[in-house]
Formats: C-alpha cells, sequence, structure tokens
C-alpha cells in the first residue's frame, strides 16, 4: 500500500497517534499505533522505498514528499526517530543520517512532539534485551499488538517498535501523550 493509499485521520481524534520512524534513504520503515488508554492499536506500517538508482539528494526528495504526506495523513501528535548509531561502516552511517535529518526536519515543521530512542532503547523495552535480534523483536511487536503474524519487512517492525517504546515510557511517567 502507497502512502497515498492510508486512510485520512479525522482531525480530533481522541486517542494520540505515535509514529515511529526507522530512517534510511532507501528504505524508511514507519509504524503508527493509537496511543488508547486500553493499550495500543496498529493504525499502519509500511515502509517508503526511495529507490536505489537515483542520486543521494534525489532519494531524499522523495522521502521529504513521502514522510510529508506520511504525516498529513496520519497526523500524529508525537514521531519516534531512530536514534543515531555508530557502524562500522562510515557511509552507512552517514547515509542513515541523512534519512534521520529528512525524518526529524519533517516532524518538527509538522508541529509533532519529536522523541529519538537509540535501537537498543526499543529492543530492552519491548524484550527487555538491549541486543535481541531483529526477529525476536518482531514477535513481540505482534504480539503486543494483537497481530497473528509479524508485520513485514522488518524495517516497519522497528518503527512499531520505537512507537511502542514511547508507549511505555510514558505510561511508566505518568503521563498520556
Amino acid at each position: 500500500m502507497s502512502v497515498a493509499d492510508l486512510p485520512e485521520v479525522p482531525d480530533g481524534l481522541a486517542w494520540p497517534i505515535v509514529l515511529g520512524i526507522d530512517p534510511g534513504t532507501r528504505i524508511v520503515g514507519y509504524g503508527a499505533v493509537v496511543h488508547h488508554e486500553q493499550g495500543p492499536r496498529l493504525l499502519a506500517a509500511g515502509v517508503l522505498r526511495a529507490g536505489t538508482s537515483k542520486d543521494v539528494p534525489t532519494r531524499l526528495g522523495v522521502l521529504r514528499r513521502d514522510i510529508d504526506l506520511l504525516l498529513a495523513r496520519l497526523k500524529p501528535r508525537v514521531v519516534v526517530v531512530e536514534h543515531a548509531f555508530t557502524a562500522a561502516n562510515m557511509q552507512s552511517a552517514l547515509r542513515v543520517g541523512e534519512g534521520r535529518g529528512v525524518a526529524l526536519s519533517c516532524a518538527a515543521v509538522r508541529g509533532a512532539e519529536v522523541v529519538q530512542y537509540q535501537a537498543s532503547q526499543a529492543k530492552k523495552s519491548l524484550v527487555g534485551d538491549g541486543g535481541a535480534s531483529k526477529a525476536r523483536v518482531a514477535r513481540m511487536v505482534a504480539t503486543e499488538l494483537g497481530m497473528d503474524e509479524v508485520p513485514r519487512p522488518l524495517d516497519a517492525t522497528d518503527a512499531l517498535a520505537l512507537a511502542l517504546t514511547y508507549v511505555h515510557r510514558s505510561k511508566f511517567a505518568g503521563r498520556h501523550a
């Protein structure tokens, strides 16, 4: 499903929407949950694909357009973006950082609260182990959201894990977004 096919969330929804973003410059995972008092509810999950044959500025432009549309349709109050990490491959870390910058700026311009978590923080929040495998995190995401199957691809599950981490932490902090 493309972003343009997502249903538009009506204004004034009683329960806040939390959108997680797993950044990149070729593929960006997204996962949105409704922060309901009876537990989080899946709203949307998927990936944005900027392609591999385009140059980096063009891919970033495609991602900006798609993230802006995603934000306009889902109207999240909170956007959680995976925090930068240190990678063995400096070029890869640089590309992820560029994708993060696009996601962060789109969310800030939209007026959403912007939160950043390390992948290890999300893993620890969901499964109690900051070094857990993507597959293990994906299974826990599916369980927590009452899904029979693990969402695919794992970029979307990673994004949902970020959103769920915000929900968990806000409960423990005694606040509802």
